[in-house]
């Protein structure tokens, strides 16, 4: 049931819902909401298109060539984690390489200045952090560790991938890959012969193949302290802007109907449609660098 859950909400459409608001009005709400601060922004994948990591649901998004994988098929098939890490081990040479762009800078400047109280965040590529922002929660985890399955020892992926290197000589000048082809959570496609070819390595502490980025799948739950830090989040800000997510995933679209039932101002910027849309104060669709340096350069 959870994985056919899973399925149905990795390929939800997001649909026009209530037609965009005019630009200058939306211009005058998001900075109205800034000016007053304690603005909670959660972020999603059109962030960090902008540092060369594809989002899901866009028109050139990964979900219109690749399906990820549930977390069904990653903890009970062995044959699907050996795809993963195979892929993924291709892949983490390009998001290691990822950096923030000015749209996660401009998030950490707003913090620093009281504008903003903190991020969630649907992304796992870290790069928030990266860029200064401290209150950052990554609602579905990070790709900078790995945790074992088995007995819960987490590794840090850089070691890890120092292991996978050493036990795979030579693997990676056999692959050819197109960086614009590497998917948000990491991995790439591959053909089936460099997957069988992949060597995995075990757990540091138990010896188990049961290893597994710390990030929450498709048909998994968001940890329970991880949404209690969320919701004490959610209770010290005033307003929501919502920034480059369709919050097609519950886990972002519950923060939007908990603003708008406390009947708090809830802004929307993102170039395509918002789950819930019409239920938001302000919808300003425009490229988010565009919409966030105008905001910039009004004083």
């Amino acid at each position: 049931m959870a994985h056919h859950s899973a399925i149905r909400s990795m390929q939800r459409i997001v649909e026009e819902q209530a037609p965009a608001s005019p630009e200058d009005e939306a211009r005058a709400g998001v900075q109205q909401m800034l000016d007053a601060g304690n603005v909670l922004v959660v972020t999603g994948a059109g962030v960090s298109t902008d540092s060369g990591i594809p989002d899901y649901r866009g028109p050139n998004g990964s979900l219109q060539r690749h399906r990820p994988m549930t977390y069904q098929e990653f903890r009970y098939r062995p044959e699907a984690r050996q795809r993963y890490w195979a892929r993924g081990y291709v892949g983490w040479r390009h998001m290691d390489k990822a950096e923030p762009n000015q749209i996660h800078h401009r998030l950490a400047r707003w913090e620093q200045e009281g504008k903003i109280t903190g991020i969630i965040t649907q992304n796992v590529d870290g790069l928030h952090q990266q860029a200064g922002s401290q209150r950052v929660i990554p609602v579905h985890g990070d790709l900078s560790t790995v945790r074992c399955l088995n007995c819960g020892f987490s590794e840090d992926r850089r070691d890890f991938d120092l292991r996978l290197e050493a036990a795979n000589k030579g693997y990676l000048e056999a692959v050819e890959i197109d960086p614009s082809a590497v998917n948000p959570d990491g991995d790439v496609e591959l053909p089936q012969y460099l997957i069988d070819q992949f060597v995995m390595v075990r757990c540091l502490n138990c010896d188990s193949y049961a290893l597994k980025p710390d990030v929450v799948y498709f048909g998994e739950s968001v940890p329970a302290e991880r949404k209690e830090l969320m919701t004490a989040l959610e209770a010290e800000s005033s307003s929501l802007l919502v920034l480059g997510s369709s919050l097609a995933v519950m886990s972002g679209y519950k923060v939007l109907l908990n603003f708008v039932k406390r009947e708090l101002p809830v802004a929307l910027i993102t170039n395509g449609h918002v789950r819930g849309e019409q239920k938001a104060t302000w919808r300003w669709r425009v490229p988010l660098e565009t919409a966030l340096s105008q905001l910039d350069e009004i004083k």
